[in-house]
């Protein structure tokens, strides 16, 4: 049974939308979901969207990214709504961080969960879990210690070349001899290559890389909104950087943004969308995510429909933003 509220806490990427995804999977395929920036998103709008009823029956979701901002600006009300929240709806709130001597989270452990998203003190540990978990097969621990020496701690790009070797394995156990011999060490992962292609601004040759990947990867349909999300996330993350002063190389190094030639078009790319941007396409990707779980199409045409979405918005064209099934 779902809880009226939720926080995700943590600053991983890849766990926080791992984590999110598991529990609107738990609140079924019928729910009616929103998202809001927290550093724009106005109390009164997200409580009228909590309280009022699902068009097509089923639960109503509001999650609410950049909820840290929101939080601070609406601690006092939030507590009294966590308090007595809404019949039928549930408020997820993504956090950088969450301390837990704050009212407001024993009021959130109390009614609903709090969910840990840091990156794993034991990243190699992680592996095994998330291979047997996620991708249904095992790996022996010399193997998952030898993968995060090759891939480093980036858990996106982990858990992407465990799909490649769980593939590759067609079920069997993954050991050392297959982590090493997985070519996609000694070239870029195509995935980033067709991020890369959107931080540069040039969503054609990003489309054109799509379409590649989904033919020499079966399973990137299935990662593709995680590692769009991901790159989202960066570039909202470059935008409050920036805004705050920080130097552009210092931005690069600590978002990991890679290689060293991309970093210019990516900064480029995150002043050009401004934290509007960032919010309107992650509402782009939340719906193309919502259309494919809904059966409007598939996956493939869905992202590839995003990526052309990116491409008006970046070119200054209108592209509107379509909500609901």
């Amino acid at each position: 049974m779902s809880k009226p509220v939720y926080a995700l806490v943590g600053a991983d990427a890849f766990v926080q939308l791992q984590k999110l995804r598991q529990l609107l999977s738990e609140l079924g395929p019928d729910i009616q979901r929103a998202d809001v920036d927290g550093e724009r998103a106005e109390l009164a709008d997200v409580l009228d969207e909590l309280r009022s009823f699902a068009m097509f029956g089923g639960a109503k979701v509001v999650v609410v990214r950049s909820a840290d901002a929101f939080l601070t600006r609406f601690r006092e009300h939030l507590e009294a709504y966590v308090a007595q929240p809404s019949e039928g709806s549930t408020l997820i709130l993504r956090l950088e961080s969450l301390p837990s001597n704050q009212r407001i989270y024993k009021a959130i452990a109390k009614a609903g969960g709090i969910e840990s998203c840091d990156t794993p003190k034991d990243v190699a540990r992680w592996v095994i879990a998330q291979a047997k978990e996620a991708h249904r097969v095992s790996i022996a621990p010399d193997a998952a210690r030898l993968l995060v020496d090759l891939v480093g701690g980036d858990l996106g790009r982990l858990d992407t070349e465990l799909a490649k070797l769980a593939l590759q394995g067609d079920g069997a156990a993954i050991g050392a001899d297959e982590v090493r011999g997985a070519v996609s060490f000694q070239r870029e992962r195509q995935m980033w290559d067709m991020t890369n292609e959107l931080a540069c601004g040039r969503p054609a040759e990003a489309l054109r890389r799509w379409r590649q990947l989904v033919q020499l990867e079966p399973s990137a349909e299935f990662r593709a909104v995680t590692w769009l999300g991901m790159w989202l996330e960066n570039v909202r993350k470059a935008v409050t950087m920036k805004r705050d002063g920080v130097q552009p190389f210092v931005i690069a190094q600590q978002l990991r943004i890679w290689p060293r030639e991309i970093q210019g078009p990516f900064l480029q790319t995150a002043e050009a969308l401004g934290e509007r941007g960032a919010a309107r396409a992650t509402d782009l990707l939340a719906e193309a995510d919502l259309r494919s779980k809904s059966g409007l199409g598939d996956a493939v045409s869905n992202v590839e429909r995003f990526i052309l979405e990116m491409g008006h918005m970046q070119s200054g064209q209108e592209t509107p933003v379509r909500h609901g099934r």
